[in-house]
């Protein structure tokens, strides 16, 4: 039985990892320091300097910054300072206009921005920004999660913050463990009253409109448009799950495209967000569930999804469809008419299947692992309501499914830690550069 008090903590901890965002989180985090950064300072930058985390380099060099069709931290560095609103936190580019996107088009030509690796750090998440102009200079810091500035005390010198932080402690992300487990992620999603969850269905409106908007356009690798075509329904059929993985993987393909709209998303990832969300929300409809059910399966899906990321972190070398695949699989357990026990088998077949899944950065071809994913978390799905569970005796999988969720955060935190270091290298040294 969930306390009151603890039903209405863990509503705000959905409400605070659940938001919108328009575009690539990690590039509108960056944006997002900069316009900080930049209001500090009090007038336009003639200089931007970016010092970021590998994680952050990795999740914003190849993905599309909405509006401009272009790709990359420059671009998003440019808006940030030249119409950025920080009040706005990940949506800060949402008074992008045609003018100011050329005026951000000859700010870079100028070579008015350098972007680098923040040297002998230990946080995933950091971003560091310094804006300079008539000899003055201003530096906004964000770490740990994509909207949490650090505060530079007054005492505190701009080399200081530079080399990272005054009291000698490493600001790592913060974890909270032992604040969820399974058991009572999913009581909380069956007992809290309904009107009090009913908050959870603007994931829905925006991320299926995030597919809608994918089919007015070509973005990305057009995964979700392809298998809704008529080569792909003789492929995959016209079946509940094929328009799952299309409505799932269109709606990224809009969003690392560029598309200029919003998403929600979930601890800081919109893709998470997305697979959280729309191969529920289409199971729903087609299944026919109520309008309480969806909502319940909803809340189940993206607290899922919280509570696998607060000990695996914001950013890690493990692909974040991994995690919100782990949500959509138990929320659509339940629409299937499962109870916990069936939820606890979906989670073990989901990882037992695709644990060590890497993220090599956000590209349009996110849509390609979402696909994996979401396909992976409808089959998880349907072995468990049919009594079917990886066992002990195979794998990472254990007895207690928080203990597997534990051996799958251990490895995606801990032990593809060199794995995350070789992506970068690789990314960054592509074509001889």
């Amino acid at each position: 039985m969930i306390t009151k008090e603890k039903r209405n903590e863990i509503l705000a901890l959905i409400n605070q990892e659940v938001v919108p965002a328009i575009g690539c989180t990690e590039p509108m985090a960056v944006a997002l320091c900069t316009a900080r950064a930049t209001e500090l300072l009090g007038c336009r930058p003639e200089k931007i300097t970016a010092q970021l985390s590998g994680n952050i380099l990795k999740n914003a060099m190849g993905v599309g910054i909405p509006g401009t069709g272009m790709i990359g931290l420059p671009i998003a560095i440019a808006l940030g300072a030249l119409i950025g609103k920080s009040a706005y936190q990940l949506e800060v580019l949402k008074d992008l206009t045609p003018e100011a996107l050329e005026e951000g088009k000859q700010f870079i030509a100028e070579n008015r921005i350098n972007i680098g690796l923040k040297p002998n750090i230990c946080e995933l998440l950091y971003i560091e920004i310094t804006c300079e102009a008539g000899g003055k200079s201003k530096t906004a810091i964000i770490e740990g999660s994509h909207t949490h500035f650090r505060e530079i005390s007054p005492d505190e010198t701009a080399e200081n913050a530079k080399n990272g932080a005054t009291d000698g402690k490493c600001h790592c992300e913060e974890e909270e463990e032992g604040t969820l487990n399974l058991r009572t992620v999913y009581d909380f999603a069956m007992e809290t009253p309904v009107e009090e969850l009913r908050f959870i269905l603007k994931t829905q409106e925006l991320n299926m409109q995030a597919a809608r908007e994918a089919l007015k356009h070509n973005y990305g690798h057009n995964l979700g448009k392809t298998i809704d075509r008529p080569l792909g329904k003789g492929i995959f059929g016209n079946s509940i799950f094929s328009h799952i993985i299309s409505k799932t993987a269109a709606a990224c393909d809009a969003r690392m495209g560029g598309a200029m709209i919003p998403v929600m998303s979930n601890s800081g990832s919109g893709n998470q967000g997305i697979c959280a969300t729309n191969p529920v929300a289409v199971y729903a409809q087609e299944n026919e569930n109520t309008e309480e059910e969806l909502i319940r399966a909803l809340t189940l899906s993206h607290l899922t999804a919280i509570y696998i990321k607060q000990s695996l972190g914001r950013l890690s070398a493990l692909c974040g469809c991994v995690v919100a695949g782990i949500g959509s699989s138990v929320g659509i357990t339940y629409l299937m008419g499962g109870n916990y026990e069936h939820v606890c088998r979906s989670v073990k077949n989901m990882i037992a299947n695709l644990t060590g899944m890497l993220c090599d950065g956000a590209k349009p071809s996110c849509s390609l692992k979402i696909a994996s994913g979401v396909s992976t978390a409808v089959l998880s799905a349907v072995l468990s309501m049919e009594g079917k569970c990886v066992s002990s005796a195979e794998g990472i999988v254990d007895d207690c499914v928080d203990k597997t969720i534990h051996n799958l955060t251990s490895i995606g935190a801990e032990a593809m830690c060199q794995t995350d270091h070789m992506v970068l290298e690789i990314m960054t040294h592509k074509n001889g550069e």
